[in-house]
Protein backbone atom coordinates (compact mmCIF):
# COMPACT_ATOMS: atom_id res chain seq x y z
CA UNK A 1 0.00 0.00 0.00
CA UNK A 2 2.88 2.63 0.60
CA UNK A 3 4.87 1.34 -2.41
CA UNK A 4 2.03 2.54 -4.62
CA UNK A 5 0.98 5.56 -2.56
CA UNK A 6 4.39 6.99 -2.68
CA UNK A 7 4.69 6.54 -6.82
CA UNK A 8 0.97 8.64 -7.08
CA UNK A 9 2.71 11.36 -5.11
CA UNK A 10 6.14 11.39 -6.71
CA UNK A 11 4.24 11.23 -9.82
CA UNK A 12 2.07 14.18 -9.93
CA UNK A 13 1.60 15.57 -5.97
CA UNK A 14 5.34 16.34 -5.87
CA UNK A 15 5.63 18.73 -8.60
CA UNK A 16 2.28 20.21 -8.64
CA UNK A 17 2.20 24.05 -7.32
CA UNK A 18 0.01 24.19 -4.64
CA UNK A 19 1.41 27.71 -3.44
CA UNK A 20 -2.04 29.55 -4.19
CA UNK A 21 -4.53 27.26 -2.64
CA UNK A 22 -3.75 27.95 0.81
CA UNK A 23 -6.93 26.79 2.34
CA UNK A 24 -6.75 22.95 0.03
CA UNK A 25 -9.59 23.66 -1.82
CA UNK A 26 -10.82 20.72 -3.68
CA UNK A 27 -9.64 20.07 -7.73
CA UNK A 28 -12.84 20.07 -9.93
CA UNK A 29 -10.54 18.66 -12.52
CA UNK A 30 -9.55 16.06 -10.54
CA UNK A 31 -12.08 14.64 -9.80
CA UNK A 32 -13.61 15.14 -13.47
CA UNK A 33 -10.54 12.93 -14.48
CA UNK A 34 -11.30 10.20 -12.15
CA UNK A 35 -15.19 9.49 -12.58
CA UNK A 36 -14.43 10.21 -17.18
CA UNK A 37 -13.27 6.68 -17.59
CA UNK A 38 -16.13 5.72 -16.13
CA UNK A 39 -18.37 7.33 -18.10
CA UNK A 40 -16.83 6.67 -21.15
CA UNK A 41 -16.99 3.06 -20.30
CA UNK A 42 -20.02 2.98 -19.76
CA UNK A 43 -21.30 5.27 -22.77
CA UNK A 44 -19.27 2.93 -24.70
CA UNK A 45 -21.59 -0.12 -23.69
CA UNK A 46 -24.59 1.76 -24.42
CA UNK A 47 -23.29 2.73 -27.99
CA UNK A 48 -22.01 -0.52 -29.09
CA UNK A 49 -25.56 -2.02 -28.50
CA UNK A 50 -27.18 0.84 -30.65
CA UNK A 51 -24.77 0.09 -33.18
CA UNK A 52 -25.70 -3.45 -33.36
CA UNK A 53 -29.20 -2.41 -33.59
CA UNK A 54 -28.37 0.11 -36.72
CA UNK A 55 -26.78 -3.10 -38.48
CA UNK A 56 -29.54 -5.45 -38.30
CA UNK A 57 -32.12 -2.24 -39.38
CA UNK A 58 -29.62 -1.81 -42.58
CA UNK A 59 -29.29 -5.39 -43.17
CA UNK A 60 -32.84 -5.72 -42.96
CA UNK A 61 -33.69 -2.70 -45.14
CA UNK A 62 -31.06 -3.72 -47.79
CA UNK A 63 -32.36 -7.45 -48.18
CA UNK A 64 -36.29 -5.93 -48.77
CA UNK A 65 -34.71 -3.47 -51.33
CA UNK A 66 -33.19 -6.65 -52.73
CA UNK A 67 -36.57 -8.45 -53.20
CA UNK A 68 -38.31 -5.57 -54.47
CA UNK A 69 -36.10 -5.31 -57.19
CA UNK A 70 -36.23 -8.65 -58.15
CA UNK A 71 -40.05 -8.19 -58.15
CA UNK A 72 -39.58 -4.84 -59.85
CA UNK A 73 -37.46 -7.24 -62.70
CA UNK A 74 -40.09 -9.87 -63.00
CA UNK A 75 -43.18 -7.37 -63.86
CA UNK A 76 -40.81 -5.26 -65.95
CA UNK A 77 -40.24 -8.04 -68.26
CA UNK A 78 -44.05 -8.89 -68.15
CA UNK A 79 -44.41 -5.42 -69.45
CA UNK A 80 -42.57 -5.45 -72.29
CA UNK A 81 -43.85 -5.67 -75.49
CA UNK A 82 -42.42 -5.83 -79.11
CA UNK A 83 -41.88 -2.61 -80.62
CA UNK A 84 -43.44 -1.74 -83.68
CA UNK A 85 -41.16 -1.48 -86.34
CA UNK A 86 -42.13 1.48 -89.23
CA UNK A 87 -44.13 0.49 -92.30
CA UNK A 88 -41.69 0.77 -95.62
CA UNK A 89 -43.79 2.48 -98.04
CA UNK A 90 -41.43 1.76 -101.05
CA UNK A 91 -40.06 -1.47 -100.27
CA UNK A 92 -39.38 -1.93 -104.18
CA UNK A 93 -37.72 1.09 -104.89
CA UNK A 94 -33.94 1.63 -104.82
CA UNK A 95 -32.41 5.05 -102.71
CA UNK A 96 -31.72 6.90 -106.40
CA UNK A 97 -35.38 6.36 -107.36
CA UNK A 98 -36.52 7.75 -104.18
CA UNK A 99 -33.91 10.62 -104.54
CA UNK A 100 -34.75 11.55 -108.08
CA UNK A 101 -38.67 11.71 -107.33
CA UNK A 102 -37.43 14.44 -104.08
CA UNK A 103 -35.48 16.60 -106.56
CA UNK A 104 -38.17 16.23 -109.54
CA UNK A 105 -40.81 17.69 -107.20
CA UNK A 106 -38.39 20.34 -106.06
CA UNK A 107 -38.27 18.75 -102.31
CA UNK A 108 -34.42 18.08 -102.02
CA UNK A 109 -33.05 21.60 -103.35
CA UNK A 110 -29.43 22.88 -103.90
CA UNK A 111 -28.91 26.02 -100.93
CA UNK A 112 -26.63 28.80 -101.96
CA UNK A 113 -22.83 28.70 -101.14
CA UNK A 114 -22.32 30.36 -98.05
CA UNK A 115 -20.23 29.94 -95.40
CA UNK A 116 -21.03 30.52 -91.90
CA UNK A 117 -17.64 32.65 -91.57
CA UNK A 118 -19.77 35.12 -93.99
CA UNK A 119 -22.33 35.78 -91.23
CA UNK A 120 -20.85 39.03 -90.28
CA UNK A 121 -21.46 39.73 -86.43
CA UNK A 122 -19.62 41.79 -83.49
CA UNK A 123 -19.59 41.47 -79.94
CA UNK A 124 -21.69 43.75 -77.34
CA UNK A 125 -19.49 45.51 -75.46
CA UNK A 126 -22.05 47.43 -73.30
CA UNK A 127 -24.02 44.57 -71.16
CA UNK A 128 -23.09 45.55 -68.32
CA UNK A 129 -24.23 49.35 -68.44
CA UNK A 130 -27.43 47.99 -70.33
CA UNK A 131 -28.28 45.39 -66.97
CA UNK A 132 -27.22 48.62 -64.69
CA UNK A 133 -30.48 50.09 -66.24
CA UNK A 134 -32.64 47.35 -65.43
CA UNK A 135 -33.11 46.22 -69.39
CA UNK A 136 -31.83 42.86 -70.44
CA UNK A 137 -29.62 43.07 -73.19
CA UNK A 138 -30.28 41.34 -76.53
CA UNK A 139 -28.22 38.90 -77.96
CA UNK A 140 -25.85 39.86 -80.75
CA UNK A 141 -25.08 39.13 -84.39
CA UNK A 142 -22.03 36.96 -82.77
CA UNK A 143 -23.91 35.17 -80.12
CA UNK A 144 -26.69 33.89 -82.81
CA UNK A 145 -23.52 32.88 -84.91
CA UNK A 146 -22.11 30.90 -82.21
CA UNK A 147 -25.39 28.99 -81.32
CA UNK A 148 -26.22 27.98 -84.82
CA UNK A 149 -22.50 26.03 -84.68
CA UNK A 150 -23.42 24.54 -81.66
CA UNK A 151 -27.26 23.59 -82.36
CA UNK A 152 -27.19 23.03 -85.95
CA UNK A 153 -23.60 22.45 -87.20
CA UNK A 154 -21.69 20.59 -84.22
CA UNK A 155 -24.39 17.98 -83.42
CA UNK A 156 -25.10 17.26 -87.20
CA UNK A 157 -20.70 16.90 -88.34
CA UNK A 158 -19.55 14.99 -85.71
CA UNK A 159 -20.94 11.46 -84.91
CA UNK A 160 -19.03 11.04 -81.70
CA UNK A 161 -20.77 14.78 -80.56
CA UNK A 162 -23.84 13.58 -81.87
CA UNK A 163 -23.72 10.64 -79.58
CA UNK A 164 -22.25 13.09 -76.41
CA UNK A 165 -24.46 15.94 -76.67
CA UNK A 166 -28.29 15.93 -76.21
CA UNK A 167 -29.96 15.39 -79.04
CA UNK A 168 -32.10 18.28 -80.60
CA UNK A 169 -34.48 17.30 -83.53
CA UNK A 170 -35.98 20.96 -83.80
CA UNK A 171 -34.23 24.23 -84.30
CA UNK A 172 -36.62 27.50 -84.64
CA UNK A 173 -34.58 30.48 -86.60
CA UNK A 174 -36.79 33.68 -85.90
CA UNK A 175 -36.63 36.91 -86.43
CA UNK A 176 -37.15 40.42 -88.58
CA UNK A 177 -36.85 40.47 -92.36
CA UNK A 178 -33.43 40.62 -93.76
CA UNK A 179 -31.55 39.32 -90.72
CA UNK A 180 -30.02 36.54 -92.08
CA UNK A 181 -32.66 33.47 -91.40
CA UNK A 182 -31.88 31.98 -94.53
CA UNK A 183 -28.57 32.78 -94.78
CA UNK A 184 -28.12 30.97 -91.78
CA UNK A 185 -29.97 27.80 -92.70
CA UNK A 186 -27.86 27.67 -96.00
CA UNK A 187 -24.48 27.85 -93.92
CA UNK A 188 -25.37 24.77 -92.00
CA UNK A 189 -25.80 22.76 -95.23
CA UNK A 190 -23.01 23.98 -96.64
CA UNK A 191 -20.87 23.50 -93.37
CA UNK A 192 -21.78 19.82 -93.26
CA UNK A 193 -22.28 19.28 -96.96
CA UNK A 194 -26.08 18.03 -96.20
CA UNK A 195 -28.72 17.85 -98.19
CA UNK A 196 -31.19 20.33 -97.74
CA UNK A 197 -35.35 19.24 -98.01
CA UNK A 198 -37.99 22.17 -98.75
CA UNK A 199 -41.19 20.91 -96.62
CA UNK A 200 -42.66 24.40 -96.88
CA UNK A 201 -46.70 24.03 -97.13
CA UNK A 202 -46.34 26.16 -100.64
CA UNK A 203 -43.85 24.14 -101.53
CA UNK A 204 -45.75 20.50 -101.32
CA UNK A 205 -49.26 21.72 -101.78
CA UNK A 206 -49.18 20.31 -105.46
CA UNK A 207 -47.39 17.40 -105.03
CA UNK A 208 -48.07 15.75 -101.99
CA UNK A 209 -51.78 16.72 -101.63
CA UNK A 210 -53.91 15.22 -98.59
CA UNK A 211 -53.32 12.79 -95.69
CA UNK A 212 -51.95 10.02 -97.56
CA UNK A 213 -49.40 12.10 -99.69
CA UNK A 214 -48.64 13.82 -95.94
CA UNK A 215 -47.40 10.30 -95.24
CA UNK A 216 -45.69 9.49 -97.87
CA UNK A 217 -43.41 12.65 -97.78
CA UNK A 218 -42.62 11.77 -94.12
CA UNK A 219 -41.82 8.58 -95.08
CA UNK A 220 -39.25 9.89 -98.05
CA UNK A 221 -37.70 12.66 -95.68
CA UNK A 222 -37.52 9.98 -93.58
CA UNK A 223 -36.12 6.96 -95.83
CA UNK A 224 -33.69 9.54 -97.50
CA UNK A 225 -32.46 11.51 -94.59
CA UNK A 226 -31.48 8.83 -92.94
CA UNK A 227 -29.72 6.86 -94.97
CA UNK A 228 -28.00 9.75 -96.78
CA UNK A 229 -26.68 11.82 -93.73
CA UNK A 230 -26.48 14.71 -92.73
CA UNK A 231 -29.86 15.92 -93.70
CA UNK A 232 -31.08 19.33 -92.86
CA UNK A 233 -35.44 19.69 -93.41
CA UNK A 234 -36.44 23.15 -93.58
CA UNK A 235 -40.02 24.76 -93.51
CA UNK A 236 -40.63 28.61 -93.98
CA UNK A 237 -42.71 30.51 -92.10
CA UNK A 238 -43.73 27.82 -90.02
CA UNK A 239 -45.60 29.91 -87.55
CA UNK A 240 -48.52 29.20 -90.15
CA UNK A 241 -48.65 25.47 -88.84
CA UNK A 242 -49.00 26.80 -85.14
CA UNK A 243 -51.91 30.18 -85.72
CA UNK A 244 -55.30 29.58 -84.58
CA UNK A 245 -56.88 31.65 -87.42
CA UNK A 246 -55.47 31.53 -90.99
CA UNK A 247 -55.93 34.10 -93.74
CA UNK A 248 -58.10 33.00 -96.61
CA UNK A 249 -54.79 33.01 -98.79
CA UNK A 250 -53.19 30.92 -96.52
CA UNK A 251 -55.67 28.10 -95.57
CA UNK A 252 -55.76 27.04 -99.52
CA UNK A 253 -52.11 25.58 -98.50
CA UNK A 254 -53.43 23.57 -95.44
CA UNK A 255 -50.27 23.93 -93.25
CA UNK A 256 -52.40 22.34 -90.45
CA UNK A 257 -51.90 18.76 -92.20
CA UNK A 258 -48.72 19.15 -91.83
CA UNK A 259 -48.50 20.52 -88.09
CA UNK A 260 -50.26 17.23 -87.53
CA UNK A 261 -47.67 15.00 -88.74
CA UNK A 262 -44.52 16.52 -87.28
CA UNK A 263 -45.07 15.00 -83.52
CA UNK A 264 -45.18 11.23 -84.97
CA UNK A 265 -42.63 11.73 -87.41
CA UNK A 266 -40.04 13.35 -84.71
CA UNK A 267 -40.65 10.23 -82.41
CA UNK A 268 -39.24 8.19 -85.60
CA UNK A 269 -36.09 10.43 -85.43
CA UNK A 270 -33.60 8.16 -82.89
CA UNK A 271 -30.35 8.93 -81.22
CA UNK A 272 -27.81 8.42 -84.47
CA UNK A 273 -30.12 9.74 -87.09
CA UNK A 274 -28.16 12.69 -88.25
CA UNK A 275 -31.40 14.65 -88.75
CA UNK A 276 -32.52 18.25 -88.02
CA UNK A 277 -35.78 19.83 -88.95
CA UNK A 278 -35.18 23.81 -89.07
CA UNK A 279 -38.15 26.01 -89.39
CA UNK A 280 -37.64 29.95 -90.23
CA UNK A 281 -40.31 32.03 -89.21
CA UNK A 282 -40.34 36.06 -89.26
CA UNK A 283 -43.96 36.33 -87.10
CA UNK A 284 -43.09 33.53 -83.94
CA UNK A 285 -45.50 35.55 -82.40
CA UNK A 286 -48.40 34.69 -84.45
CA UNK A 287 -48.06 31.00 -83.69
CA UNK A 288 -49.28 28.91 -80.35
CA UNK A 289 -46.13 28.94 -78.54
CA UNK A 290 -46.63 25.52 -76.70
CA UNK A 291 -47.00 23.23 -79.26
CA UNK A 292 -44.27 25.22 -81.25
CA UNK A 293 -41.41 24.90 -78.80
CA UNK A 294 -42.20 20.62 -78.60
CA UNK A 295 -41.78 20.98 -82.49
CA UNK A 296 -38.38 22.70 -82.13
CA UNK A 297 -36.89 22.20 -78.63
CA UNK A 298 -34.17 25.25 -79.54
CA UNK A 299 -34.61 28.21 -80.45
CA UNK A 300 -32.19 31.33 -82.08
CA UNK A 301 -33.84 34.98 -82.10
CA UNK A 302 -31.98 36.81 -84.31
CA UNK A 303 -32.08 40.72 -83.07
CA UNK A 304 -31.99 44.21 -85.11
CA UNK A 305 -27.80 44.81 -85.40
CA UNK A 306 -26.03 46.74 -82.68
CA UNK A 307 -23.71 49.29 -83.62
CA UNK A 308 -20.46 47.35 -83.86
CA UNK A 309 -22.04 44.91 -86.34
CA UNK A 310 -23.43 47.71 -88.28
CA UNK A 311 -19.86 49.24 -88.21
CA UNK A 312 -18.52 45.96 -89.56
CA UNK A 313 -21.21 45.35 -92.03
CA UNK A 314 -20.85 48.78 -93.90
CA UNK A 315 -16.42 48.15 -94.08
CA UNK A 316 -16.77 44.91 -95.27
CA UNK A 317 -19.58 45.37 -97.68
CA UNK A 318 -18.47 48.17 -99.29
CA UNK A 319 -14.55 46.80 -99.76
CA UNK A 320 -16.11 43.40 -101.21
CA UNK A 321 -18.85 45.53 -103.87
CA UNK A 322 -15.29 47.31 -105.10
CA UNK A 323 -16.24 50.60 -103.20
CA UNK A 324 -12.83 52.20 -101.50
CA UNK A 325 -13.18 53.76 -97.71
CA UNK A 326 -11.22 57.23 -97.88
CA UNK A 327 -11.42 59.47 -95.18
CA UNK A 328 -14.43 61.08 -97.13
CA UNK A 329 -16.41 58.60 -95.82
CA UNK A 330 -17.76 58.85 -92.99
CA UNK A 331 -18.31 55.41 -91.88
CA UNK A 332 -20.00 55.83 -88.37
CA UNK A 333 -22.49 58.42 -89.04
CA UNK A 334 -23.66 55.77 -91.71
CA UNK A 335 -23.44 53.02 -88.57
CA UNK A 336 -25.30 55.11 -86.32
CA UNK A 337 -28.15 56.20 -89.32
CA UNK A 338 -28.48 52.57 -90.06
CA UNK A 339 -29.52 51.75 -86.20
CA UNK A 340 -33.25 49.83 -86.54
CA UNK A 341 -32.02 48.66 -90.05
CA UNK A 342 -31.60 44.67 -90.83
CA UNK A 343 -27.80 43.51 -92.29
CA UNK A 344 -30.09 42.68 -95.60
CA UNK A 345 -31.25 46.52 -95.70
CA UNK A 346 -27.34 47.47 -95.21
CA UNK A 347 -26.20 45.00 -97.84
CA UNK A 348 -28.88 45.91 -100.74
CA UNK A 349 -28.37 49.64 -99.87
CA UNK A 350 -24.46 48.87 -100.56
CA UNK A 351 -25.08 46.87 -103.85
CA UNK A 352 -27.25 49.71 -105.21
CA UNK A 353 -25.82 52.47 -105.04
CA UNK A 354 -21.89 51.04 -105.98
CA UNK A 355 -23.11 50.79 -109.65
CA UNK A 356 -20.48 50.10 -112.45
CA UNK A 357 -20.98 54.09 -113.55
CA UNK A 358 -20.51 55.00 -109.87
CA UNK A 359 -17.30 52.90 -109.35
CA UNK A 360 -15.65 54.22 -112.21
CA UNK A 361 -16.39 57.89 -110.76
CA UNK A 362 -14.90 57.16 -107.59
CA UNK A 363 -11.55 58.14 -108.26
CA UNK A 364 -12.56 61.68 -108.90
CA UNK A 365 -15.88 61.93 -106.40
CA UNK A 366 -14.66 59.32 -103.52
CA UNK A 367 -17.31 57.48 -101.74
CA UNK A 368 -19.71 59.75 -99.21
CA UNK A 369 -22.13 58.98 -96.75
CA UNK A 370 -24.74 61.18 -98.47
CA UNK A 371 -24.65 58.38 -101.27
CA UNK A 372 -25.77 55.87 -99.03
CA UNK A 373 -28.41 57.47 -97.26
CA UNK A 374 -31.18 57.36 -100.73
CA UNK A 375 -31.03 53.85 -101.17
CA UNK A 376 -31.54 53.29 -97.31
CA UNK A 377 -34.89 55.47 -97.00
CA UNK A 378 -36.72 53.29 -99.34
CA UNK A 379 -36.59 50.42 -96.62
CA UNK A 380 -38.53 49.76 -93.55
CA UNK A 381 -37.10 50.14 -90.01
CA UNK A 382 -37.46 47.93 -87.49
CA UNK A 383 -40.02 49.22 -85.01
CA UNK A 384 -39.66 49.13 -81.42
CA UNK A 385 -43.13 47.56 -81.71
CA UNK A 386 -41.83 44.68 -83.90
CA UNK A 387 -38.84 44.40 -81.32
CA UNK A 388 -41.21 44.35 -78.10
CA UNK A 389 -43.14 41.86 -79.58
CA UNK A 390 -40.19 39.54 -80.16
CA UNK A 391 -38.90 39.81 -76.61
CA UNK A 392 -43.02 39.12 -74.99
CA UNK A 393 -43.35 36.30 -77.31
CA UNK A 394 -39.41 34.95 -76.02
CA UNK A 395 -40.30 35.42 -72.61
CA UNK A 396 -43.27 33.35 -73.01
CA UNK A 397 -41.01 30.03 -74.67
CA UNK A 398 -39.26 27.50 -72.19
CA UNK A 399 -35.68 29.06 -72.04
CA UNK A 400 -37.09 32.47 -71.77
CA UNK A 401 -38.81 31.38 -68.71
CA UNK A 402 -35.79 29.77 -67.43
CA UNK A 403 -33.98 33.09 -68.26
CA UNK A 404 -36.70 35.00 -66.09
CA UNK A 405 -36.03 32.89 -62.83
CA UNK A 406 -32.38 33.13 -63.42
CA UNK A 407 -32.41 37.05 -63.48
CA UNK A 408 -35.30 37.09 -60.41
CA UNK A 409 -33.04 35.06 -58.38
CA UNK A 410 -30.37 37.04 -58.80
CA UNK A 411 -31.92 40.53 -58.15
CA UNK A 412 -33.36 38.71 -55.36
CA UNK A 413 -30.12 37.34 -53.86
CA UNK A 414 -32.32 33.96 -53.11
CA UNK A 415 -30.86 30.38 -54.20
CA UNK A 416 -27.95 30.09 -56.79
CA UNK A 417 -29.65 31.89 -59.29
CA UNK A 418 -30.33 28.39 -61.22
CA UNK A 419 -34.14 29.61 -61.61
CA UNK A 420 -35.11 26.20 -59.97
CA UNK A 421 -39.07 26.23 -58.65
CA UNK A 422 -40.12 25.88 -55.00
CA UNK A 423 -41.14 22.34 -53.85
CA UNK A 424 -45.15 23.88 -52.85
CA UNK A 425 -45.18 26.81 -55.61
CA UNK A 426 -44.22 28.25 -58.95
CA UNK A 427 -41.76 30.71 -58.99
CA UNK A 428 -42.20 31.91 -55.41
CA UNK A 429 -45.64 34.38 -56.14
CA UNK A 430 -48.34 31.66 -55.05
CA UNK A 431 -47.25 28.70 -53.30
CA UNK A 432 -43.80 29.44 -53.47
CA UNK A 433 -43.40 32.65 -50.79
CA UNK A 434 -39.99 32.65 -48.89
CA UNK A 435 -39.97 32.79 -45.37
CA UNK A 436 -40.06 36.36 -43.93
CA UNK A 437 -37.19 38.31 -42.79
CA UNK A 438 -37.03 38.70 -38.97
CA UNK A 439 -36.54 42.27 -38.27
Amino acid sequence: MIKPSTQTYQSFWETRDEAHNFEQNHDNEIVKEEKRTEVVEEIRIEVDALMREELKNLKAAIDKTKEKKKKKKKKKKKAKKKKKKEKDLTPDRTMESLYEELVMNRIIIRPPKVALSDFLGDFNYLPSLIRQAKHEPMPTMYDVKQLTALYGILPLGSEKVHEIAPQVKGLLICGPRGCGKHMLLHAICNELGANLFDITPQNIYETYREKEGIKMLMHLCSKVGKNLPPTVIYIGDCEKLFKKKLKPEEKQFEPKRLAKALPKWLKTIKPGDRVLLVGISHEPYQGVVKPMMKIFQRAILLPRPEYGTRLLLWKTLISKYGGIITPALDITSLAKLSDSYAPGHIHNTIVETLTERRLAKMAKHPLQATDFIPGLAHHNAIYKEEEDAYKSWWKKTPLGKKRERFLEDLESGEGDGKGKKDKKGGKGKKGGKGKKKKK
